[in-house]
């Protein structure tokens, strides 16, 4: 019975010492899940503006029967499931959406809302970012700062419609292809081979996302490998929230309490596990290069003490 105590005992410490572990212990100890819970309530708002903008802007270039624009509303959809009401339900009328204006008065609240919240959800992130990384950042300027988060919203908006351009690209060019080898588009083979497509893309495109976002976000340079890692594994955790997203968010709807507004709910949980997924991606690249972190910290420290 002893020998079978410490056999636990060392099992338990084995798992403990594991990254995945360590993973979990540093996100909990900084307080992981209230940071995702800030960072989800600012999510949503700055979402909603940046739509009313984006749209707004792509109505001056794009038309509304455009393929292109209907590819860019089809990865928001499968982005964020439940936000574009396309028949089945939403938290956004899409006729609407795509009646907005840039150039009223509502467009000018839209875009004032967007850099608000937009540059407020980076900022927090970042100290979500150091948080999670465990050292103090190294002294900016805050103009620099601000025009960072700015250039990485401008990126990421110019993210969603490269991805969106290649999907349509690259679901065109299997179109084409299986029409060449004889292959119908009902079919199974061509129903997995369409699927497959979209999920590299999509993947490839948070990995991406995540890697800009790290990057730019971590108060200090962090390692190449841990870096891609923590991108990889991220962009891995928001696909599983992609392909369980009709149950994370229809859980709302089926409270009789909630039903009014379950929509807006189910985007909050919805949101809130993204932010946790992000944050726990940091996590691990902490994790993964925690020795020069340590080293960093050090310094810092023995810089603290020769100043006082």
């Amino acid at each position: 019975m002893k020998a079978l105590i410490e056999r636990v005992k060392r099992l338990i410490a084995w798992a403990m010492a594991t990254r995945p572990a360590r993973t979990f212990k540093r996100y909990s100890g900084a307080n992981g899940p209230l940071l995702a819970q800030g960072l989800s309530y600012q999510s949503i708002f700055a979402l909603f503006a940046a739509l009313w903008v984006a749209f707004a802007a792509a109505g001056l270039v794009i038309r509304n029967d455009s393929p292109l624009l209907q590819a860019i509303i089809d990865t928001i959809s499968a982005t964020v499931p439940g936000l574009i009401d396309t028949g089945d339900g939403g938290a956004i009328d899409l006729d609407l959406l795509l009646s907005s204006q840039v150039l009223g008065w509502t467009g000018a609240i839209a875009a004032l809302s967007l850099l608000w919240t937009a540059l407020g959800w980076f900022d927090a992130a970042r100290s979500g970012m150091q948080a999670m990384l465990g050292h103090p950042a190294k002294p900016a300027n805050t103009i620099l700062l601000k025009l960072a988060d700015f250039g990485l919203a401008v990126g990421f908006g110019a993210a969603v419609l490269v991805s969106s351009a290649l999907s349509l690209f690259s679901t065109s060019l299997l179109d084409a292809g299986l029409d060449w080898v004889g292959i119908e588009h009902a079919s199974i083979v061509s129903q997995v081979l369409t699927r497959a497509v979209t999920v590299v893309i999509a993947y490839a495109f948070d990995v991406a996302v995540l890697i800009a976002l790290y990057r730019v976000l971590a108060p200090h340079p962090v390692p190449r490998p841990a870096l891609i890692q923590g991108a990889a594994l991220g962009a891995l955790g928001l696909e599983v929230l992609k392909a369980l997203g009709g149950a994370l968010l229809g859980g709302a709807s089926k409270n009789p309490l909630l039903a009014s507004f379950a929509v807006i709910v189910g985007l909050l949980i919805w949101f809130n596990f993204v932010c946790q997924v992000i944050l726990l991606g940091a996590a691990w690249i902490a994790e993964t290069a925690r020795p020069r972190i340590e080293r960093m910290n050090e310094d810092s420290s023995v810089l603290r003490d020769e100043a006082m």
